[in-house]
């Protein structure tokens, strides 16, 4: 499973703006709801949900949002750079400022977990992270993230 299978050039969004994690979650919600035709509100609660579970922050400026969803025929995803990092609840207590989205069909299963661990090691890499965090143009982003060679992108689906 490769990033270029779970992200479309337009679910990138290059600087988005947002004050706190609950508006991070709704504008993301937002972006999915117009690629993915499923309702905003229904989306913005699957990720509440989760969030309810722990928080996806996963550190260093990175959470990743997700949650399984009926109606949804692929895992897809979506990426935010966000133009000021927000309070996430994070595991190091710092604000996000990197954000990949994960929706998954309700059956997806192991496939929902390999995405989430392909994202996991992905946003890990601190080089791939200063680049993210160094541009601002939706084309770049997308560019970088789903680049063949830089060593992680595929897994063994």
């Amino acid at each position: 499973m490769d990033i270029v299978d779970l992200l479309a050039p337009a679910a990138v969004m290059a600087s988005l703006k947002a004050q706190s994690k609950k508006q991070l979650l709704q504008e993301l919600s937002e972006h999915a709801a117009k690629l993915t035709s499923l309702p905003e509100r229904r989306i913005f609660e699957t990720l509440i949900e989760r969030e309810r579970l722990g928080s996806t922050g996963m550190g260093q400026g990175i959470a990743i949002p997700h949650g399984r969803m009926a109606g949804l025929a692929r895992i897809t995803g979506f990426f935010a750079r966000l133009e000021t990092p927000v309070a996430y609840d994070a595991v190091d207590n710092q604000p996000v400022d990197l954000v990949f989205m994960l929706l998954a069909p309700e059956s997806a299963g192991a496939d929902h977990l390999k995405a989430l661990a392909r994202v996991s090691r992905l946003l890990r890499n601190q080089a791939t992270c200063e680049k993210l965090r160094a541009t601002a143009k939706s084309e770049v982003l997308y560019s970088l993230l789903t680049a063949p060679g830089n060593g992680t992108n595929s897994v063994a689906a």
